[in-house]
């Protein structure tokens, strides 16, 4: 959340609000509208995210009272949220409806990464491949790869490779064939490889280049990895990132409207 806040604040890649509460800091619950840039109606409030200080999440009740800006009698989509903040919300939203939930790790590096080829600047690619920033035209095929596109549009992914380093890997026939960004949350995310060019060592490539990058530009780098993906966890793992707590996306739905479609999809 804080780098959510600060990408904001240096690059304002998305429209997004911000409400604190009345009594701040007192009661230090920040809002943040829309939670995701793209959901089914498309409607301002209909998801956000929350934060609140882990040793003071019996602030959270504000939520519960909350009538003007959550209208907690529709469905309401939340981004990655610290998993015990979402705890909180589930016990006061069990008597109003059901919650579907989809967990991710948040892996970050809090020390120098760990480089064992240090002593060599120089990357080495398979087949004469090149490294380069992206631009605007690789948006669309980027999204449509994108695990997650139903809860983000393309349009967010123009403005992050404007405004944020978002690196490709371009064969030697000048095919994209692997690609990273920093997201507008601060994290680094959207790592893929097409199938066809899996095991050359790309994605470490791109997770270390954007690494550096994202230090150089103050932020913290971390990531969001399905517990269940290994993989990932093995290649953040070779650069010094350790998983610092879990975090939950979900769909609140009301009772009412416990036959909505809305999936919460895979990333």
């Amino acid at each position: 959340f804080h780098q959510t806040l600060k990408t904001y604040l240096k690059n304002q890649v998305w429209d997004f609000h911000f409400y604190i509460t009345k009594t701040w800091p007192e009661q230090p619950v920040i809002l943040h509208f829309p939670g995701m840039t793209r959901t089914p109606n498309g409607k301002l409030y209909e998801s956000f995210s929350v934060f609140c200080p882990c040793d003071r999440l019996e602030h959270l009740q504000l939520l519960a009272e909350e009538d003007i800006l959550i209208d907690w009698s529709q469905p309401i989509y939340l981004n990655f949220t610290h998993a015990k903040i979402m705890a909180k919300i589930e016990e006061f939203y069990a008597e109003r409806g059901t919650m579907e939930k989809l967990y991710g790790d948040v892996y970050g590096l809090t020390e120098p990464m760990v480089d064992k080829e240090e002593c060599s600047n120089e990357i080495v690619f398979a087949e004469d491949a090149e490294m380069l920033q992206l631009t605007p035209e690789h948006a669309q095929m980027i999204h449509d790869l994108y695990p997650a596109n139903h809860m983000e549009c393309v349009e967010v992914f123009e403005k992050l490779i404007e405004k944020l380093p978002c690196y490709g890997i371009f064969s030697a026939t000048g095919n994209l064939a692997a690609w990273m960004v920093q997201s507008y949350y601060g994290a680094m995310f959207s790592m893929q490889t097409r199938p066809e060019y899996r095991r050359k060592g790309y994605g470490l490539i791109l997770a270390k280049h954007l690494t550096k990058l994202v230090q150089e530009r103050g932020y913290l780098p971390f990531v969001v990895i399905r517990p269940e993906n290994d993989a990932s966890k093995g290649l953040y793992a070779k650069l010094g990132f350790k998983k610092h707590f879990e975090t939950v996306r979900a769909i609140l739905r009301p009772h009412e409207m416990a036959s909505d479609a809305q999936g919460g999809g895979d990333t």
